[in-house]
């Protein structure tokens, strides 16, 4: 199975808009180097501390444009707020499972579901359409630098 990163996305700030950046440096134990769950500072990081969960978040494109194409709106990738946009590869089938975006290891946690706190930023559409469809949680088992195109490869 594999897939491709289509665009990687993070923010310092808990509210800020999430940015595209070319590459980002994955560190095992703590997450995307400048990303708001790097430093502590994530909407959720009280609540996740100490778990592998808060280091990185994924969503697939196709569940992206599904949605948009459901609900008849036009969101960009980083209104759903996760850090790696994949293309070609069922994130769902990834929980529980170790898998690599290029020479980054990582292991699926559990699926990334919408919250109350994303409903509010961009419409309560997503709790209805984007249940089982809004990612994964990942644990960075191997640091590394994520690329635009990696391949993301579970063996």
């Amino acid at each position: 199975m594999t897939g491709i990163v289509k665009d990687i996305l993070f923010s310092g700030d808990k509210q800020g808009e999430l940015r595209s950046y070319p590459v980002a440096e994955a560190q095992a134990g703590k997450g995307i180097v400048g990303d708001r769950y790097y430093s502590a500072q994530g909407t959720f990081s009280s609540q996740l501390k100490d778990l592998p969960e808060f280091e990185m978040t994924l969503i697939e494109q196709e569940e992206i444009d599904s949605f948009n194409k459901i609900t008849k709106l036009n969101y960009c990738a980083a209104k759903f707020r996760r850090n790696i946009v994949t293309q070609g590869i069922r994130l769902n089938d990834l929980v529980d499972k170790e898998f690599t975006i290029g020479n980054v290891k990582l292991k699926g946690i559990r699926l990334c579901e919408p919250c109350h706190h994303l409903s509010t930023m961009i419409g309560p559409e997503v709790l209805e359409h984007m249940v089982n469809k809004a990612g994964l949680r990942a644990q960075i088992l191997v640091s590394g630098k994520i690329y635009i195109s990696d391949t993301i490869m579970q063996p």
